[in-house]
């Protein structure tokens, strides 16, 4: 008696399908779960859909730079903006150039303007220049000749006097006595990198001929001219602060510059020459120190020559007295941090602190990573966008979808009847899949619906209704075979399924390529229509195939109902397989 020969292992579709219905049904469970629990039940909307801001930003000529503003310069910067807003979680945003020297950026709505203003229009200039002196950011007056000449004292000086008088217990005794915590750069913490204490402005005391207008500083070496301008410089007010640190950002690296503190201006410095640039960090990014205590911190990490330059800069800061071990790190005209240096710091990177919080952390953490820009601009024009035109074209491209949705419809049931439900089932899991995703993406990563995104949506309803007209073809192929129901839906699955992967393999390169090489709204339609072809062949795998498995072993699908769409008769099937004529006859053996 002959062993009974072991077939192949039957696919989880073919032996039980249930498994993969259960399992796209938990995931459209999760995903609508997903949804309620991050409380986002709609697409995040782009601008021309949801309005949004605009700005106009034209190019500014630089001292010592007359042919700065140049085609290379300004798809530079356009570049540099783009990936700087994009940093703030906005995919969608538009930044293009116009004419010659204009740079048009579109924020959707949702997004911080006055964050992403700052983050466009700032070049981000880095320096790291020496600390002369520092005082409080209120103007100096100058000494009276009657009151003891230069060395007569004048109202206010009080908070220029020594910070370690002033301010007892402060950063110059941590930088005196170092410590040995780890950092997550991996060397050892020195206190060789801590914010200076900021000085107070404090009430004027009565003038004393024994003291000078701003305190000599040891060590330090300032020009008459710049003190003057220390003295004069006024850091008050957001108008006197913007006026200083144009004036400073202008200022060639090789010049001292005075600069007030940036945002409050509660000091105002006196900065010797670049001595390292901001060219020579190669990264930065915001990061909670939790160990430190330090709370919101920026880590930067300098690329090889620059970890040299600060090695030698912080060895040389190290070996002077207060404020002389600082150095005053200076973005676009204005003093961001002046740690405090206790010895040099080696390894190539280094971490700002000194009362960051998160947003300003990522912030210049954002603006830093992305490079500098090649021009300085100025904001020509802010406007909000209305979503007026764009609800209208997307209410005409619906209708228009709706339309064509319909007609399918209409196409199925009158020409594959039953097998039409199947068709519909599988088209509404995979707009379900759609919907969800695109929604959950939102907040995730910035995604957001566009008009073109949109159309991309539409275009992936046919081709996800030609993946289940290439298999119901196959099916019906082997039924005009002569073939049965059950057999023809197995075998002509492998064939459909080849079909199916070679059409959608090829409809995703297409939108990967597209989402490369394009700018812009058309990123949108580039990423919808991979997405949807992701989720097709998923749908095709998980739901429609399984499905016509468990259908096949219905009655109105198993017996050619008229109305199932595989009636053989109206197929036109050939009478059942025979054997060919000659063919020795089988001899049935028994069990």
């Amino acid at each position: 008696m002959a062993a009974p020969k072991k077939g192949r292992r039957a696919p989880a579709s073919q032996g039980h399908p249930g498994r993969a219905l259960v399992l796209i049904l938990v995931a459209i469970v999760g995903l609508i779960g997903g949804m309620f629990y991050s409380g986002t039940l709609t697409p995040r909307l782009g601008i021309d859909l949801a309005g949004g801001t605009s700005f106009t930003l034209a190019a500014q000529n630089q001292p010592g730079k007359p042919n700065a503003i140049n085609e290379t310069n300004m798809k530079t910067a356009a570049g540099i903006m783009e990936r700087r807003v994009n940093g703030l979680g906005v995919s969608e945003a538009e930044v293009q150039t116009q004419g010659d020297n204009h740079i048009i950026v579109n924020i959707p709505k949702g997004t911080d303007a006055k964050q992403a203003r700052q983050q466009v229009g700032t070049t981000a200039q880095l320096g790291f220049r020496p600390v002369l002196t520092t005082t409080a950011g209120t103007k100096t007056p100058e000494p009276s000749p009657s009151k003891g000449g230069a060395n007569g004292k004048a109202k206010g000086d009080k908070a220029a006097g020594d910070p370690a008088k002033d301010q007892p217990g402060t950063q110059q005794q941590a930088s005196q006595s170092p410590g040995d915590k780890p950092t997550t750069q991996g060397r050892a913490v020195t206190d060789a990198l801590k914010k200076a204490p900021s000085a107070k402005p404090t009430p004027s005391g009565p003038a004393k001929p024994s003291a000078p207008a701003v305190p000599p500083t040891p060590g330090a070496d300032i020009p008459p001219a710049l003190q003057k301008q220390l003295n004069a410089l006024d850091c008050s007010t957001k108008q006197s602060r913007a006026a200083a640190g144009e004036k400073a950002a202008n200022a060639k690296p090789s010049d001292p510059i005075v600069a007030c503190k940036k945002d409050d201006g509660t000091q105002k410095y006196a900065l010797g020459p670049v001595d390292v640039e901001g060219t020579d960090v190669s990264d930065a990014k915001a990061v909670f120190d939790s160990q430190g205590g330090q709370g919101w911190i920026v880590q930067m990490d300098f690329t090889s020559e620059g970890g040299k330059k600060f090695a030698d800069v912080t060895g040389k800061l190290a070996t002077k007295a207060q404020p002389q071990n600082q150095f005053g790190i200076v973005l676009d005209g204005a003093v961001v941090s002046a740690p405090s240096v206790s010895n040099a710091i080696n390894g190539g990177n280094a971490t700002i602190s000194g009362g960051f919080t998160q947003q300003s952390a990522e912030d210049l953490g954002n603006m830093l990573s992305y490079g500098s820009l090649p021009l300085s601009f100025k904001i020509d024009d802010e406007t909000t966008v209305t979503a007026a035109l764009g609800g209208e074209q997307l209410h005409a491209g619906l209708i228009a979808g709706a339309i064509g949705l319909a007609l399918v419809v209409v196409y199925l049931v009158a020409y594959y009847r039953g097998l039409a439900l199947v068709a519909l089932a599988s088209l509404l899991v995979s707009a379900i899949l759609t919907y969800t995703i695109m929604t959950l993406l939102g907040p995730t990563i910035g995604f957001a619906l566009n008009l073109p995104a949109v159309c991309g949506a539409i275009v992936a309803i046919g081709i996800t209704a030609d993946s289940f007209i290439v298999y119901f073809e196959r099916i019906r192929d082997e039924i005009r075979e002569g073939r049965t129901l059950r057999p023809a839906v197995e075998r002509g699955w492998p064939r459909a399924r080849r079909t199916i992967l070679v059409s959608d393999f090829v409809s995703f390169l297409a939108a990967a390529v597209l989402f490369i090489v394009t700018v812009g709204k058309v990123k949108g339609f580039a990423f919808t229509l991979g997405l949807t072809t992701v989720l097709d062949v998923i749908v095709v795998f998980y739901f429609t195939k399984p499905l016509m498995t468990m259908l096949a072993r219905r009655k109105f699908f198993a017996d050619g109902h008229s109305w199932s769409g595989l009636d053989p008769k109206r197929l036109g099937a050939k009478p059942p397989l025979r054997r060919r004529r000659g063919a020795a006859p089988t001899q049935t053996k028994e069990a």
